[in-house]
């Protein structure tokens, strides 16, 4: 029997009314302002996340280990067709996110960006059967 039920992942940033704006426009939901400093996206078919105001955020470093690690990242499927993943790619851009790493994507299947807070996160191409 498991201690405790998973509820949610949780972000520290700056300004968590525009991170869950832009994790919505990512992930589809609806953001739920408790107050200026929590606000929770329930996800369809998904976690939930949460955003946490954390002031004087220092964003992760990706690749670094040695220094303000990334601790973690969040993985989306973008589709399992290349025209689907860049269709995605250029979404994000949109909607703020900066590219981290499209070095060898067709190997990895995967590309690395950073949210508008400097969190990483992955758009995945899934090989469907």
């Amino acid at each position: 029997m498991p201690v405790a039920r998973f509820r949610s992942v949780v972000l520290d940033c700056p300004d968590p009314r525009a991170l869950a704006g832009f994790y919505a426009a990512v992930a589809g939901g609806t953001p739920e302002e408790h107050d200026a400093d929590w606000v929770v996206l329930h996800v369809p078919h998904g976690p939930q996340l949460a955003f946490q105001r954390a002031e004087g955020l220092t964003p992760p470093e990706w690749p670094r280990a040695d220094r303000n690690s990334q601790q973690f990242h969040l993985d989306f499927d973008a589709g399992s067709t290349w025209a689907e993943l860049d269709a995605a790619h250029e979404r994000v851009l949109a909607l703020g996110a900066r590219t981290l790493d499209l070095e060898d994507r067709e190997k990895k299947d995967f590309v690395v960006y950073a949210d508008p807070a400097g969190h990483p996160f992955c758009l995945c191409r899934i090989d469907r059967p």
